[in-house]
């Protein structure tokens, strides 16, 4: 298993960066790399973190302003190459076919709810860890 694993967190309100770190924690399951994060507040400030590489998973807010994470998800699926799966926050249960239009690997609901967030973030790290062994 790696030593660690970089999640990216999009979000325009520090509340909600603040909520996905404290669900994680250092770990969000035993058998997970400890993570490290990157914050990001502007889509900018994401895809500049895309390009240079390294990030593990993404959550993206999808609640967030300017753009909303659904719609930076869609573009990052559509213009990065080997894109890091997605974590996407919804603001809704209904807004689950847009996680599905947006191709997001996974969706939860604000706010963030520890245990369920923790499990979805679990999933998608080892899912990235079978693909890269």
């Amino acid at each position: 298993m790696q030593a660690t694993a970089t999640v990216l967190v999009y979000s325009d309100d520090a509340n909600t960066r603040e909520q996905v770190r404290l669900a994680t924690g250092r770990r969000p399951a035993p058998d997970v790399p400890l993570v490290e994060f990157v914050e990001c507040a502007t889509p900018a400030a994401v895809l500049t973190e895309l390009d240079r590489g390294g990030i593990d998973v993404c959550v993206l807010d999808g609640e967030a302003v300017p753009m909303g994470g659904m719609g930076l998800c869609r573009q990052i699926k559509d213009e990065i190459f080997n894109a890091p799966p997605v974590l996407l926050l919804m603001g809704r249960p209904q807004d689950a076919w847009l996680a599905t239009w947006s191709r997001a690997e996974a969706a939860v609901t604000l706010p963030v709810e520890p245990v369920e967030f923790a499990n979805a973030l679990a999933s998608l790290l080892r899912r990235k860890a079978l693909a890269g062994a």
